[in-house]
């Protein structure tokens, strides 16, 4: 019985490839010189719901997408990994596999790939790593919520593995993937990497956090899952807005667990308190309503409440990007945790039940997410909040943004008999009335079906 790793190597004869690694290995022996010895596939996701609840310990429910980050290899006797993308938009990159350095200012793509190399090297503690030739080609719309960075630091760690003839299950790759993707400054809490490795075809995924698991959710007939692009493009590592709704939540956890007379310091995660505190999440809303207020707190207020300095707050529990932020919302990012964790559970348990009307129910789910994640959480954008208006509008029976926010993608639920008119409507009202969206159009707007995870092809 091979181990969990290989569980979907698929073994290809490259005499006779599919038509787009026919392409990748032309272009990787042009660019080299020599045949590339073996592929890795990782593919993007759309959230169905659940968004920005993993970092603070809840589930959430993806799926993989068909859209992805493919990778040829061929590993070398010299000491060194060198980078090429077979889009002209990313320069060639080279550097020795014993000095990994990540630059967390400017979070160029081959630092994603840094992050999954370098987890790799430090899980196995490899003191003379394999050097490579990788030539990458990508299919995930860059900066849009579809998870390209993530799937390109699986990506990279899986190519490392293979190359240096390590093996590990899918779990705890997608656990190393996670803390190995921090090194660029995200603060994530592993829901892109675990759907990378764990998903499978035609089903989504209901991902649970300590320890990982996942849960198969067979999605009902008579809808499609429609991704749209609002072509705005949002890299969650370089900005601050992503890591200060992480350090809100902490923040949230450490002051609802001091007032219950919990050890706050020990605390990290909202999911934490409802644990300790053995409550339900309806429970977890009225504390937060008894607890918290409505109006931000200044770093001051925190301090006081937490019996800390102002220097303690910065060093011990705020992240590097975020030390000079002056105010947070507490009681607004709480609620939309607790409140999108119940969301998530409801969806996976009308999913199971299937009643008459589940599309219905599961529509209503992903517009009250959309709201609280555009009110509470305030990670929407005015492209996304039009691009969500007109997918509810032309026939969707539930649209929300999906990913980081701030821009990307919003995932819509379509009746499958309305598809094909709901394209043709959608395409009009947003894409075609704008130039610059009318250029990014062609693969901006598409039905998507759960795909599989994680793939190495060899050379047969």
């Amino acid at each position: 019985k091979l181990p969990d790793f290989y569980a979907n190597i698929v073994f290809l004869n490259v005499s006779n490839p599919p038509f787009r690694l026919q392409k990748l290995k032309e272009m990787f022996i042009s660019k080299f010189g020599s045949a590339p010895k073996f592929y890795v596939r990782a593919p993007g996701r759309v959230n169905l719901i659940g968004e920005h609840i993993d970092y603070c310990g809840y589930a959430v429910l993806p799926m993989a997408i068909e859209q992805d980050i493919l990778i040829a290899v061929e590993p070398v006797k010299t000491e060194v990994v060198h980078l090429a993308n077979t889009s002209s938009l990313y320069l060639d990159f080279s550097t020795s596999v014993n000095n990994i350095q990540i630059n967390k200012t400017k979070p160029q793509w081959h630092n994603y790939f840094l992050c999954g190399l370098k987890g790799i090297q430090e899980h196995f503690g490899l003191n003379n790593p394999t050097g490579m030739n990788c030539l990458l080609d990508g299919t995930i719309p860059p900066s849009s919520g579809l998870s390209s960075s993530s799937a390109l630091v699986c990506c990279a760690g899986l190519v490392t593995l293979r190359a240096n003839g390590k093996t590990l299950s899918k779990v705890e790759l997608a656990e190393i993937c996670t803390k190995s993707e921090r090194y660029i400054g995200t603060e994530g809490g592993g829901m892109d990497q675990s759907i990378c490795f764990l998903a499978e075809e035609g089903t989504a995924k209901l991902i649970k956090f300590s320890p990982l698991r996942a849960t198969d959710v067979r999605l009902p007939s008579g809808a499609a899952f429609v991704i749209a692009n609002s072509c705005v493009e949002m890299n969650k590592a370089a900005t601050s807005h992503y890591n200060i709704r992480v350090m809100e939540c902490r923040l949230a956890t450490k002051l609802l667990s001091k007032s219950k007379g919990l050890d706050w310091e020990k605390m990290l995660r909202l999911h934490d308190v409802q644990t300790k505190l053995g409550v339900s999440l309806e429970e977890m809303l009225t504390i937060v309503e008894e607890v918290l207020h409505p109006e931000p707190y200044s770093a001051e207020e925190i301090c006081k409440c937490l019996g800390i300095s102002l220097e303690e707050l910065r060093s011990q529990i705020l992240s590097q990007n975020t030390q000079d932020v002056s105010t947070f919302k507490l009681y607004q990012r709480a609620k939309h945790v607790y409140s999108e964790a119940a969301r998530v559970l409801e969806f996976k348990k009308i999913c199971s039940e299937a009643p008459a009307n589940a599309l219905q129910l599961l529509g209503e789910l992903m517009n009250q997410s959309y709201i609280s994640c555009r009110e509470m959480y305030e990670c929407s954008c005015p492209e996304l909040d039009r691009l969500v208006d007109i997918c509810l509008q032309f026939g969707a029976i539930g649209s929300r943004l999906t990913g980081a926010g701030w821009g990307g993608c919003t995932v819509s639920m379509v009746p499958t008999d309305k598809l094909n008119t709901f394209l043709k409507d959608v395409k009009k009202a947003y894409y075609q009335s704008d130039v610059q969206r009318l250029a990014l159009e062609k693969n901006s707007l598409f039905a998507t079906k759960p795909g599989r995870g994680a793939l190495v092809f060899v050379e047969a």
